[in-house]
């Protein structure tokens, strides 16, 4: 991050960034495994089901939110004081997540929703525009990059500290930990204000814009409503209550960004054009990939073998990152998930007994004496397995690009994302592996089979995301960038919500391999249909000067 190659104001969106994400991942690796914890260890005892529907309803409005708060910040606020305020949201709903009150639960939810809603589009907006200043311009790719190395930095590390904190404290201490990194973040923000100061300027509308109060007289307000009527009408359109409410509640969203296209000059509607199709297309990468806290989280903590060889043990125990089981009958209810059953040579159940759900699938040589205690690495943990790649993978992503562009044979933005949908897509297979190395979830499988997954859809990330938030920040109309983010953002937050709609799904598969493969359909698709847009893509970004 030299001075004479990126703006000064980099380092202090990088760090206020990391903090950020800090303290949502640290949330968000608990929050499944926090919701179907037993009451009595400060839990909520959701079934898989409804603990999957709730996290695919909440980080699908986290990132649904962005929408009203990029417009706001374009047209009212600015991008410092949105991100401050946002900032602080979010900080608050993390520690109220410490009080064990349904209602204060969901209300803290709804602090961190629309806390999200004014920081997320505004900060990389923020940062986008100080790129569009020369010498920067050319390095725009790269920062974004850098930036989002920042956002795994903090994502790699909080999973240590949620660990730590929920063995040692419990779940409410691990929220806090989220609040405090937050708060942390704002401050940062705050001490290099200088830096940025100059670039957060509200746009002056056109002619043709709306106005705010007709955007939410047509649009926030028929959201609001139409959600309303997903949820009370009678039985479940698209699965669940929550599944109804968030897609009938995202058509006026989705309208009012067509509306954006048909009514804008002629010089701007083919980028906005391009920008939605992308849109469109990359919601099945965040549909697969958001699974990290619901499919992936459940593959870690009962088809993951978690022991940890002997010699690490003792460090680890220091750390507070071993969680202690033990192999006691009749303390777990007698549900599929729990239950055991061991069958002799000819299949016969000669053993049928409720134990912890991670000795389900264990060789019974293997199973310990009852009553003896275990120490499993925390399933959280697995979280920061892909924060971790995104850290080690970008410099090399970064000098690959840096090398192409040296020859004269970068791809064009919408290129690295088309091959990063085909990337994530080979993901699929080590899981696909994994299920038949484990005899289908009878047998623990090597963590090795979920790391090297996360490492190959990692790749896929790296060429898709960051290059979306670049994307959006080149091509937009420099009134409607915030705006546009916002656009980014609902297409990952319609990703989120249709990734917990497949996670319910789980159980559904008596094969596991066919659930992975069906994921592999998903991203396939969705690569095709943007290789069949290049020409055009490529078109329209080398017309506007977009790289």
């Amino acid at each position: 991050m030299s001075e004479t190659k990126h703006p000064k104001g980099l380092p202090f969106l990088f760090f206020a960034e990391m903090w950020e994400r800090f303290g949502y991942y640290l949330m968000i690796g608990i929050f499944t495994l926090f919701l179907q914890d037993d009451v009595k260890n400060g839990g909520y005892g959701m079934s898989l089901t409804e603990s999957y529907d709730v996290y695919g309803t909440f980080i699908a409005l986290v990132f649904l939110t962005p929408f009203l708060g990029g417009l706001l910040a374009d047209r009212k606020f600015g991008y410092r004081a949105s991100i401050t305020a946002g900032g602080l949201m979010m900080g608050a709903g993390y520690c109220l997540l410490a009080v064990h009150n349904i209602t204060v639960f969901y209300f803290a939810l709804a602090l961190i929703i629309f806390g999200n809603g004014f920081f997320k589009p505004n900060i990389s907006t923020l940062l986008g525009n100080l790129y569009n200043e020369d010498p920067y311009k050319s390095k725009k790719d790269a920062g974004f990059n850098i930036f989002y190395m920042g956002i795994n930095i903090g994502a790699f590390i909080c999973n240590f500290f949620g660990a730590a904190l929920y063995n040692f404290f419990g779940w409410g201490h691990a929220f806090m930990a989220a609040g405090v990194g937050m708060f942390i973040g704002i401050i940062i923000f705050w001490i290099g204000i200088k830096h940025y100061k100059h670039v957060d300027v509200i746009k002056p509308t056109k002619p043709e814009d709306a106005s705010l109060s007709r955007i939410f007289s047509l649009t926030i307000l028929p959201a609001l409503v139409a959600g309303i009527i997903g949820w009370i009408i009678p039985g479940d359109v698209f699965g669940s209550d929550s599944n109804d409410a968030f897609i009938f509640g995202c058509i006026p969203v989705i309208y009012f960004y067509y509306t954006l296209y048909s009514k804008a000059s002629s010089d701007e509607k083919r980028p906005i054009a391009a920008m939605l199709a992308i849109f469109t297309v990359v919601i099945a990468f965040w549909a697969v990939f958001k699974q990290n806290g619901t499919a992936l989280t459940k593959w870690a903590d009962s088809y993951t073998d978690r022991s940890l060889p002997s010699a690490i043990i003792g460090g680890a125990s220091k750390l507070q990152l071993l969680q202690e089981v033990k192999y006691e009958k009749g303390t777990f209810p007698k549900t599929d998930i729990h239950y055991r059953k061991i069958k002799d040579e000819n299949g016969k159940v000669i053993e049928e007994t409720a134990y912890h759900p991670y000795f389900k699938n264990i060789a019974p040589a293997q199973i310990p004496p009852e009553g003896e205690p275990v120490k499993l690495i925390n399933t959280s943990v697995f979280q920061s397995v892909n924060p971790g790649w995104v850290i080690v993978l970008t410099p090399v992503v970064v000098m690959f690009f840096s090398f192409l562009r040296k020859r004269g044979k970068e791809p064009s933005t919408p290129s690295k994302i088309a091959w990063g949908l085909v990337i994530s897509a080979l993901s699929t297979f080590v899981m696909v592996a994994a299920v038949y190395s484990g005899n289908n979830g009878m047998e623990k499988n090597s963590a090795w089979f979920l790391i090297a997954s996360y490492g190959v859809i990692t790749v896929g990330e790296l060429f898709l995301s960051p290059m979306g938030l670049s994307l959006v920040s080149k091509m937009s109309p420099p009134r409607l960038t915030a705006l546009m983010m916002g656009g980014w953002f609902l297409s990952t937050s319609i990703g989120n919500k249709l990734s917990g709609i497949l996670a319910t799904m789980w159980d559904k598969y008596d094969n596991k391999a066919n659930y992975f493969l069906f994921n592999f359909g998903l991203l396939i698709a969705a690569a095709a249909i943007i290789f069949m847009m290049l020409k055009w893509l490529n078109q329209i970004f080398k017309e506007h000067n977009a790289g």
